[in-house]
């Protein structure tokens, strides 16, 4: 954890690149895009790295979070701000996001400049985010173990579509006589990752 400060407000910039706690004391980072999603770099380090060595590393994925969670997160020092710096190059380019309806396997794909739909077991589209919005302190940290995939991940943590298909498998198995967590009878099980 970092220091808490009680006057901490989110800065949303572009640009904008936070130190972020997560699980077993690792600290990640994260950098604001011009659309306020967060792109979090695949590094992680036990005390806070220098931001041009943050900079340079490849990214995990692009996430939504919960704008007021991150001025939550940033006053109870779950989060830090490192300052704001030029936006690194794989984040000027369109990350695609997909839209999955509750109770379909028809999803709606956004790559930037065109929108499909398709169905949710296309091989092409098993790595893109399923639209989300995460809260940075209760959310973040485990989502980050679970895409930096050193460690096991918590079995509910989804994110990209490969892993929202295996958490809806497992609240279905676990969970096989409530209506909401069935699987629609044309549900194809393949293990994708």
């Amino acid at each position: 954890m970092f220091q808490a400060s009680a006057t901490s407000r989110a800065d949303l910039k572009s640009g904008t690149l936070y130190a972020v706690s997560g699980e077993a004391h690792w600290i990640y980072y994260g950098q604001v895009l011009p659309d306020k999603r967060i792109g979090f770099f695949h590094r992680r380090d036990h005390e806070l790295a220098d931001p041009s060595e943050i900079l340079t590393r490849p990214l995990m994925g692009v996430v939504s979070v919960e704008y007021p969670s991150i001025t939550r997160a940033l006053r109870s020092g779950a989060w830090f701000k490192l300052g704001r710096f030029e936006l690194v190059d794989d984040l000027q380019r369109p990350w695609p996001m997909v839209h999955w309806p509750v109770g379909t396997l028809t999803v709606g794909v956004s790559d930037g400049t065109h929108e499909y739909d398709t169905r949710v077991e296309n091989p092409a589209i098993q790595n893109m985010e399923v639209i989300a919005s995460w809260d940075a302190e209760y959310h973040i940290p485990a989502r980050l173990t679970a895409d930096f995939g050193k460690e096991e991940a918590a079995w509910h943590v989804g994110g990209p579509v490969w892993r929202e298909r295996k958490v809806k498998e497992e609240y279905s198995r676990r969970f096989p006589g409530t209506p909401w967590h069935q699987l629609p009878h044309e549900w194809v099980s393949t293990t994708v990752s």
